[in-house]
């Protein structure tokens, strides 16, 4: 079955005026973690939101090895873990992050917003690529900024995800589509791999 959702519309006399899209209460989103159709790994019931589920930074980050980056070419990276002590993110520099928490989502759309407590620190966690799409299974890779020096810590809360529900019939669901590019179960920040396309 195609995952189903309502969006708030009213109809005038020019047609059909569409809203925003409805997100999911914490209540809807307990309801679809007991079908299965949302899944996150760890779990903790005190990281719900109102809307919302708070997600944490992992232990690996990643840089690029070159400092011009080239998008028809695969660009490598090279890992090294936060310590106890924490890393201290530098401005004018991306780094790649990972969440600590592995995801599923097979009937919705999840975005990955930052945490306001986050963006009061100057850091961005990602540049462009805050949209799931459905059937989505993995960490969730972070393009991660500052706009001043900022030490960061394993664990600490990084961003939150929401859930929209999904309207009409899914036919290229995410996780079988034969061209994904981030599908698996991921630890480690992945790189771009822009250069997997044609252009």
């Amino acid at each position: 079955m195609g995952a189903k959702c309502a969006f708030l519309a009213e109809k005038t006399e020019i047609g059909l005026h569409i809203f925003a899209p409805m997100i999911l209460s914490d209540s809807r989103i307990l309801e679809e973690i007991e079908k299965g159709t949302i899944v996150i790994d760890p779990y903790d019931r005190k990281n719900l939101g109102s809307n919302s589920y708070d997600v944490h930074l992992g232990t690996h980050l990643a840089q690029y090895d070159d400092a011009e980056l080239d998008a028809k070419k695969h660009n490598k990276i090279h890992h090294f873990d936060i310590p106890e002590e924490g890393y201290v993110l530098q401005p004018g520099q991306l780094y790649l992050g990972v969440t600590l928490e592995y995801t599923e989502t097979h009937a919705h759309v999840p975005f990955l917003e930052g945490k306001s407590s986050t963006g009061r620190l100057g850091i961005d966690i990602h540049a462009t690529a805050g949209k799931g799409d459905v059937g989505f299974c993995n960490a969730w890779t972070l393009e991660i900024s500052c706009v001043k020096p900022v030490r960061i810590y394993a664990g600490m809360p990084i961003g939150q995800l929401i859930y929209f529900p999904c309207e009409g019939e899914v036919i290229n669901n995410y996780s079988k589509k034969h061209n994904a590019k981030y599908t698996g179960k991921n630890i480690r920040p992945v790189e771009s791999m822009m250069w997997k396309n044609a252009f």
